[in-house]
């Protein structure tokens, strides 16, 4: 008897998930517990394991958006399990494409087979790409897949620089036909995630539901640079991780919060939620979106444990391995564009928090030297933004907060003196 594969519950507020990459094929004999199938909620990203062993059924394609419980495929456990391991070879999976027919301009939908090669077996492309690259000379090693899970379509390969080369280069060559002249105007559609429609949801209530205002300040980099610098190789010859400016930045905002609690606080409903602990959101860039995981009970950490456990984060960020719980409960965030580049911006609260902090890029500007006033020197100097829920902080927290901060990192001895 068959075995059903649901997808299982992730969470109360979560309904409905997106499958992603099967990491089984259709017909594959697989075993209890081995992994199946990437599941992608508006939070997390997991891989579900099989419920029992048996030759693997798929019934929803990558791609589809379907609710908590659905079946997503079958097990046999009494089919054929293979003497040796089973080839890795895909079986051919349809999916599903929408093309126009020209006389009566009305969406038809074709199916297209997609296989894959032993030579080419990490590139998803449909059978009809393959052709086409094959016949046109185009490299999918550079194509870009617009298909489900970057699978290549036809329209991606006629797009292709290549393809345009060799229509060039053929005298003979026939028109391309509409579909692909509107292709190469560099056009396409691209379903959002689960992820990011949640980024796009709180990042509106946020703008909607609190009063939110930003204010700046700057610091100078010398000391901290300068105390970085000293200690770099000795940290992480003795810690396994490097000394990085996050750790200084989160042990000043500890210190900063101790000073000025109302920026670690929610607001519920006529109540104010103040926090006798910092539980510290990183924002952390990935290629799915951006995911704020939390660095627990950061005012007991020392400058490694915070480096170690940012670094954990990262790594499990951006190889969707993170959890509900770590992207749960934080009640201060640290935003870093400065990695990117930016030199001011106004960051955006984390619902329900009530302040977040914004890091920047590292510039030596002219600024007047406060050990010999009046002279001019170049320093490091980084642009420092807080912003705020006006509802819970008023103005002049808010400014004591950042100045707290811009001492800190300015002095870093009184972070080392809990001042």
């Amino acid at each position: 008897m068959s075995v059903d594969i649901h997808v299982p519950e992730m969470g109360e507020s979560i309904t409905e998930v997106r499958l992603g990459r099967w990491l089984k094929t259709n017909g594959q004999w697989v075993n209890r517990d081995d992994l199946l199938v990437e599941i992608e909620s508006d939070k997390v990203t997991q891989e579900l394991p099989s419920p029992a062993g048996g030759v693997l059924q798929i019934t929803q394609l990558e791609g589809a958006d379907v609710p908590i419980g659905t079946v997503i495929g079958t097990l046999d456990p009494d089919g054929d399990k293979p003497s040796a391991e089973p080839s890795t070879t895909p079986s051919p999976l349809p999916t599903a494409t929408t093309e126009t027919n020209q006389d009566s301009q009305v969406p038809t939908t074709r199916v297209e087979i997609a296989t894959e090669t032993t030579a080419s077996a990490n590139i998803r492309a449909t059978s009809m790409a393959r052709k086409i690259a094959q016949d046109q000379g185009v490299d999918l090693e550079g194509v870009h897949g617009s298909g489900p899970a970057g699978r290549i379509m036809k329209s991606d390969v006629l797009a292709a620089p290549d393809a345009e080369l060799v229509i060039a280069d053929e005298r003979d060559a026939p028109a391309p036909p509409p579909e692909a002249a509107l292709a190469q105007r560099g056009v396409r559609r691209v379903k959002m995630s689960p992820l990011r429609k949640r980024i796009a949801q709180r990042l509106v209530e946020a703008q909607h539901d609190a009063a939110m205002l930003t204010t700046f300040n700057e610091a100078d980099m010398t000391a901290v640079m300068r105390l970085r610098n000293m200690h770099k190789d000795d940290f992480h010859d003795r810690y396994g991780v490097k000394l990085g400016f996050m750790s200084f930045f989160a042990r000043a905002v500890v210190s900063a919060l101790k000073a000025y609690p109302e920026l670690n606080a929610y607001l519920d409903g006529d109540c104010f939620e103040y926090h006798d602990y910092v539980d510290l959101s990183i924002a952390i860039g990935t290629d799915k979106g951006l995911v704020v995981p939390v660095v627990r009970q950061a005012q007991r950490m020392s400058f490694a444990d915070i480096e170690q456990s940012i670094a954990q984060l990262a790594q499990r960020a951006r190889s969707n391995k993170l959890t509900m719980d770590d992207l749960m409960g934080g009640t201060f965030t640290i935003s870093n564009g400065g990695v990117y580049g930016s030199m001011m911006s106004t960051p955006i609260l984390n619902p329900p928090q009530s302040g977040i902090l914004g890091l920047h890029r590292i510039m030596k500007r002219p600024v007047e030297d406060p050990d010999n006033p009046g002279n001019i020197v170049l320093r490091p100097m980084m642009y420092l933004a807080v912003s705020y829920d006006h509802r819970i902080v008023d103005g002049a927290g808010a400014v004591g907060f950042l100045v707290h901060i811009k001492h800190c990192i300015e002095q870093p001895d009184r972070l080392l003196l809990g001042l």
